[in-house]
């Protein structure tokens, strides 16, 4: 069996989507605690064995002795959380828990982490060190620790997952991020003020080196995001993994915010139209305005597929999830 907590938000969902369709895997457990009232829905299309809320996972551990890897997607994922109690809890402290089961059972284990880790990216978005990232928020800092104490573990030979990865996300858009509100993607917020409003809001451009709407991200489309987990955890599973190390996963080029609201309001067949607002005052200072992945650590890893572009990847979420009565995947 394989095991994926957050198994219910928008990324582990997909990536269930994908062992379901693309490697024709039933044998999942999802883990998850679901609060949002409409967050089920992401399961709906889904073939699994079991669910289980996030405490009942370890017991269930326990009692298993089938599990064959551990994708580990489950967090606090709002980078505005403000109590800090609840990502060591959450982020830190259930993650070492659960690397730790792994390495004990000798389990593959892949993690989620995060570009937010390189906070405004003065030092560059390399995969290729860890060393002197300054995350911009208590979020950023959770999933930095975690890929810190990773690391410390390897490097003091402490006993170690089998196979592991952790990955880096970028700006991840498409289906099934409709519980995540405010800290949905771009491209899904465009679709519905577009819908409702006849226009986009997006920031100004408040450096002066930034025009409005022109902050630049490496937007990656979620199916490249569980097609790329997938790649890692085959290798795993056939005992010829891939090298255990953290990766980014992008596509290695940053595009506007501007490029994005454009492509889906085109993809609506619609005209596009834009309105520029101030940025909130609880993002000044917390904002990244330019990020792009360094992509050849997992290109020499043996990951070799295209990504898909921004222009592809918004046509066929608009078209054949936001437009759909049913727009789960």
């Amino acid at each position: 069996m394989i095991i994926i907590t957050g198994g219910a938000g928008m990324i582990g969902s997909i990536m269930a989507w994908h062992l379901n369709n693309k490697l024709g895997r039933q044998d999942l457990v999802i883990v998850d605690r679901i609060t949002h009232e409409n967050q089920w829905q992401n399961l709906v299309h889904r073939h699994y064995a079991e669910y289980l809320d996030k405490d009942q996972l370890f017991d269930f551990l326990e009692d298993n002795d089938d599990i064959t890897a551990v994708i580990h997607m489950g967090a606090i994922s709002a980078t505005t959380e403000r109590d800090f109690n609840k990502l060591v809890a959450d982020n830190m402290h259930y993650s070492q828990d659960l690397w730790s089961w792994c390495a004990e059972y000798e389990v593959p284990f892949f993690y989620a982490s995060s570009a937010a880790t390189y906070g405004g990216g003065e030092q560059g978005y390399d995969d290729a060190s860890i060393e002197n990232l300054r995350p911009l928020n208590g979020y950023g800092y959770s999933k930095h620790f975690f890929d810190q104490w990773v690391l410390q573990q390897v490097a003091q030979k402490q006993i170690t997952p089998p196979a592991w990865a952790g990955f880096k996300f970028f700006n991840v858009y498409g289906p099934n991020e409709y519980h995540k509100e405010r800290m949905a993607s771009v491209a899904y917020h465009t679709f519905n003020q577009f819908k409702e409003t006849g226009t986009m809001r997006l920031f100004k451009g408040t450096k002066a080196d930034v025009e409005d709407g022109m902050q630049l991200r490496d937007f990656v489309y979620v199916k490249d995001v569980a097609d790329v987990m997938g790649f890692f955890l085959e290798a795993a599973l056939k005992n010829k993994p891939a090298a255990s190390a953290i990766y980014n996963i992008g596509t290695g080029q940053a595009r506007s915010f501007k490029d994005l609201a454009t492509n889906v309001m085109t993809s609506m067949d619609r005209e596009p139209n834009i309105t520029y607002i101030d940025m909130p005052q609880d993002l000044q200072g917390k904002y990244q305005y330019f990020t792009q992945a360094e992509m050849k650590k997992l290109r020499d890893a043996g990951y070799k597929k295209p990504f898909t572009t921004l222009e592809e990847g918004v046509k066929d979420y608009v078209q054949n999830y936001l437009r759909q009565d049913d727009p789960y995947a």
